[in-house]
């Protein structure tokens, strides 16, 4: 099977599944890999590193550049099909989609290459600009031959929409290097339960509702904590929430190589979302042994197992949120999740399986041989 990788995407979780995906593709005898990068891609010398076929293209770095940048994508469509054919790829896989992606995808449909996205969202999350996303989606979806889906209710909600389109459900793995995995330092084991939730700071990833949670779950256990880390305006999405007592706000981006140490240090993850499709960070607190509390929103519940790997609120309320945050505030029920959440976390950074898995799904689709 020769697959070309495509992400065009210039930081975070797309580039980091696209090296576990790459790495892992790479050492099966069965595959060849080639990959199409943005030039401007943070993990490109790590990429690169790997010594596979890769071509790069010049993407943009804001706005302005987006504008300009959009007047050569004719000619970085005719270049993407012209590398399909040279590599002679059986596909290219969309590792995830990028704003230039619906204008390509349909060069590669009309040169008979099989073009198949892995979506991540089949709806944009309320708050977020949904302008255009409809149709981009509508575009990815009539060029691909197969979608990759990674949860069922994403899976779901294409069969809905496309029901002639063959869709595959793969699992969200836990796509950090195992280097780094490995290195985190182990953490949390307080007496003094300390919750995380890190990652950009939306509408839809509810703030308000974790801050109105945690001053109810104070009540009962005043020595819990939270921490929040990530871009983004926590106290314009949550009013007070930075004033509460025990509670500590770190608005800023976070590089790839503090990530498995920052959620390591947690005694647990929480993710009061109103909405989700699924979740990186639940996959990467699994592998480095920390358990999680959510809301039974979309694809999270079907990442948390409830009294297995963490803790489930019973809706996305406050009072609810709280109740399943109190359940990690007890040290053994705390000892006993996280051993479970490393459990969970030894599949998902298994990205030899998870390479199989995506062969399996393209050969079942009629892809390769």
């Amino acid at each position: 099977m020769r697959i070309l990788l495509w992400y065009w995407g210039r930081r975070g979780a797309g580039g980091q599944l696209t090296l576990a995906l790459a790495e892992a593709l790479a050492r099966r005898p069965d595959a060849a890999i080639a990959l199409s990068l943005s030039r401007q891609a943070d993990l490109r010398p790590e990429i690169e590193a790997l010594g596979l076929p890769c071509e790069t293209v010049a993407t943009y770095a804001g706005a302005g550049g987006f504008l300009l940048g959009t007047l050569r994508v004719p000619l970085l469509a005719r270049r993407l099909v012209a590398q399909a054919r040279d590599f002679q790829a059986d596909a290219v896989v969309s590792v995830m989609t990028h704003l230039w992606t619906p204008l390509v995808a349909p060069a590669l449909a009309q040169a008979g290459i099989p073009f198949v996205p892995l979506v991540h969202d089949a709806h944009p999350h309320p708050g977020d600009h949904g302008l255009f996303w409809d149709w981009r989606l509508g575009r990815e979806l009539e060029a691909a031959r197969l979608a990759i889906a990674l949860s069922e209710a994403v899976a779901a909600a294409l069969r809905a929409r496309r029901p002639e389109l063959p869709v595959a459900r793969l699992p969200l793995g836990a796509h950090l290097p195992a280097a780094l995995l490995r290195a985190a330092p182990a953490g949390g084991g307080g007496t003094a339960p300390e919750f995380l939730l890190f990652g950009r700071l939306r509408a839809y990833k509810g703030l308000d509702l974790l801050r109105d949670a945690f001053r109810l779950l104070r009540e009962q256990h005043p020595e819990a904590r939270l921490r929040v880390v990530g871009e983004g305006d926590a106290e314009a999405l949550a009013p007070g929430l930075t004033a509460l007592p025990g509670v500590r706000v770190e608005p800023r981006w976070v590089a790839e190589a503090e990530i498995p140490g920052l959620i390591a240090a947690a005694d647990a993850l929480v993710l009061p979302y109103r909405e989700a499709s699924q979740s990186g960070v639940v996959s990467l607190a699994f592998a480095l042994g920390v358990p999680v509390v959510a809301t039974p929103v979309g694809g999270l519940a079907e990442q948390v197992t409830e009294g297995v790997n963490g803790a489930l609120a019973t809706a996305a309320e406050p009072a609810a949120l709280a109740a399943a945050m109190a359940r990690l505030c007890d040290p053994a029920a705390r000892a006993r999740l996280a051993a479970g959440a490393r459990e969970t976390g030894r599949a998902l950074a298994d990205w030899d399986a998870q390479a199989a898995a995506l062969l399996a799904a393209l050969r079942a689709a009629g892809i390769g041989g």
